[in-house]
């Protein structure tokens, strides 16, 4: 994806630089497990980067990471150890000789309680003395103690532009304010509201805002990486609504070709019913799964819990009586769906009429209706004995009502998240406008149900023609009215 600007372009405007300078520097520094490898995880949407845990120091050497626009890195972030033990270090770096505190602090880098007791902290310290500015990130849940106060100082000492970022101000325990106050009180007066799990709608773009203030003369380039993640955010919006609308049409596509007779023996009918059920599910578990890419997440990572909406999407019940039921209601079917449903629970308990079953298209356990194809087809098909199971409407609103949410939770969670997130699958219910365009775009999925060669399976790849083509971008021009705007909005301009 281009940006608005391009790279070389901003870059060119920055005061004193070219397409070949080289990125801004920043040095991501903080306490020990305050969140800065989370936060770069989140700001770089690299899953992999770094290591997040609940231990103490699980960062122990300085490791980099760039943000690139089209190839090129933009800014460098260096995650580095975090301060253990400033109060100590400040007293002792005070009695070095020195007249200025940048020189104390390299009289300090050059003796050697640098290369001992404090080996961590100087590993910060020289690199923020070459660094073009530093993040400050704050666990504010945590009391302010002294020793934090003396961490600001011992930064302050190396003369370098310092953004706060505060981290955890969503949790119930966050002393936001008086972590401001202290910030104030160090002349720190720039702080950057940012949690790394789950970052706020206009976070992101905040935090580059903020770093333009601190240095004018990027400014610039700044402004072209908060465009540019803007264009991606909205890249990756259209990319899984059509990722989700591929997946309706080749399950409106999906068709079960089932002898007749062998419909009318319980257990057998059974069998086939579940058999479509687990190839439907497994389209939407290969969805889920495209969809974590998109968004760069993993899938059962040692490193971090599955995500709840991948556990509830991979075990849910798409055939839930009550979610068929509401699906219907918002289908507009009413009482329709509400006979063929009954009618559907009496053939599962009863057996199966194959004159009722004809009539009402073959309807199996509330979720799966026979074939709607070409009248021609379905004679031929009734002729040979044979019946061809489909997927209803209803089950095809849940899976996009569904998939959309998990669209939803991803845009909105940080990649140095490890705890879970919750999947709201409310939205689209209760907002008419939403409910709407998701009815449309099921109903545009219908044409599909005329052409199983559309749904790729193990023995042929799917039929590509314009026909199928152009039924995927009518169902997601719907979906993406459905989504709602970007939820990734925090990278917008500024």
């Amino acid at each position: 994806m281009t940006a608005a600007m391009p790279p070389s372009t901003a870059l060119d405007r920055a005061a004193g630089t070219g397409p070949d300078a080289p990125p801004l520097r920043i040095a991501v520094v903080g306490h020990t497990n305050v969140g800065k490898t989370s936060l770069l995880r989140t700001l770089t949407r690299r899953v992999d980067f770094g290591e997040v845990s609940d231990r103490p120091g699980t960062t122990r050497h300085v490791e980099q990471v760039d943000l690139r626009i089209d190839g090129t890195p933009v800014v460098r972030f260096h995650d580095t150890p975090g301060l253990e033990d400033a109060v100590t270090l400040l007293a002792h770096v005070s009695q070095l000789p020195g007249d200025s505190r940048p020189a104390r602090i390299r009289a300090f880098l050059q003796g050697p309680e640098a290369q001992a007791a404090f080996e961590q902290e100087a590993k910060v310290l020289r690199l923020l003395l070459d660094a073009d500015a530093a993040f400050l990130v704050i666990d504010t849940r945590e009391p302010v103690l002294p020793k934090y106060r003396d961490e600001v100082e011992l930064l302050g000492a190396c003369a370098r532009p310092v953004l706060p970022v505060l981290n955890f101000i969503a949790h119930g325990a966050s002393r936001e304010p008086q972590w401001r106050a202290m910030l104030s009180d160090a002349g720190l007066h720039a702080v950057v509201r940012f949690d790394a799990a789950a970052p706020f709608t206009g976070a992101e773009r905040d935090l580059y805002h903020d770093l333009g203030t601190l240095l004018p003369a990027r400014r610039e380039a700044l402004r072209a990486v908060a465009a540019h993640l803007l264009a991606e955010a909205a890249a990756r919006h259209a990319g899984a609504c059509h990722a989700v609308a591929g997946t309706l049409v080749s399950c409106a596509a999906l068709q079960r070709v089932v002898p007749t007779a062998q419909l009318a023996d319980p257990q057998r009918r059974a069998a086939e019913v579940e058999a479509l059920r687990a190839t439907l599910q497994d389209e939407v578990r290969g969805n889920t799964a495209a969809l974590l890419r998109l968004y760069g997440f993993r899938s059962g990572d040692a490193a971090e819990p599955p995500l709840p909406q991948l556990e509830g999407l991979e075990g849910m019940d798409l055939f839930n009586p009550e979610l068929l039921r509401q699906a219907g209601l918002r289908l507009g079917q009413g009482a329709a769906v509400g006979a063929v449903l009954g009618a559907a629970a009496d053939l599962a308990v009863g057996g199966l009429s194959l004159g009722a079953g004809a009539l009402l298209g073959g309807t199996v356990g509330g979720a799966l209706a026979q074939g709607l194809g070409p009248l021609g087809r379905r004679l031929a098909g009734r002729l040979r004995g044979q019946q061809a199971l489909t997927v209803e409407d209803t089950v095809l609103y849940v899976l996009a009502e569904r998939q959309l949410a998990l669209v939803r939770a991803l845009e909105a969670r940080g990649h140095g998240a490890v705890g879970t997130a919750a999947v709201d699958t409310a939205t689209a219910a209760v907002s008419p406008e939403r409910s709407d365009a998701l009815r449309a775009a099921v109903q545009a999925t219908r044409v599909a149900r005329a052409h199983p060669e559309w749904r790729p399976t193990d023995a042929r790849r799917a039929v590509v023609s314009s026909a199928r083509d152009e039924a995927v971008e009518r169902v997601a021009a719907h979906l993406v009215q459905a989504a709602g705007p970007v939820a990734e909005s925090r990278a917008a301009p500024f």
